[in-house]
């Protein structure tokens, strides 16, 4: 069981890592230049750690003790960045292009392949336990748009920037926007 989930971790980061396309030489010019992409890609590197931890150690102290480790350092980043994002719902290969006021909801669940260019909103419409959204896989969200409530999105939708999506869409490889969000091309 520990060497499957361990080996699933690191094809996750693996996969990750190439689609945030970081090299050595990349990291080093990112650390010594602050670059943003490097600075969330180190945020979802620590928050995929401690995902991992927290889940397959949660009776163990030694477990226990790497995942606030793990936790520490993702809110360390997650400060710079301006994200409120609980990854643990979120499938491979999350690409965040900048960084910014991000909020995702801890039970909304998204697909593998989501795309964030920045300043979204993820969540319930109101007190905890109220239903969040479900976003398929492949799924692009423009700048600003919001996901509100207990709607579902099916794959390969592209959402425009400012949209407001507070109802749910089936029909895949649409674009929707606008406030309501609607679909504005098949």
């Amino acid at each position: 069981m520990h060497k499957e989930t361990i080996k699933k971790l690191k094809e996750i980061i693996s996969f990750e890592k190439m689609k945030y396309n970081i090299s050595l030489k990349r990291r080093i010019w990112g650390c010594l230049t602050n670059h943003p992409e490097i600075i969330i890609w180190k945020w979802l590197y620590y928050s995929r750690k401690n995902d991992y931890y927290s889940q397959f150690y949660e009776n163990g102290i030694r477990g226990k003790i790497i995942a606030l480790y793990y936790l520490r350092k993702r809110n360390k980043f997650a400060e710079r960045l301006g994200f409120d994002i609980d990854t643990k719902n979120i499938g491979r290969g999350l690409l965040i292009y900048h960084p910014g006021a991000t909020v995702i909801n801890g039970s909304s669940i998204i697909g593998e392949n989501c795309i964030l260019h920045g300043n979204n909103c993820i969540g319930n419409k109101g007190p905890a336990g109220s239903p969040c959204p479900i976003i398929g896989n492949n799924v692009e969200i423009g700048v600003g748009a919001k996901i509100i409530g207990g709607v579902t999105i099916a794959d390969n939708i592209k959402i425009g920037a400012g949209a407001v999506v507070v109802s749910s869409f089936y029909e895949e490889g649409v674009t929707i926007g606008g406030v309501p969000a609607k679909i504005i091309k098949k």
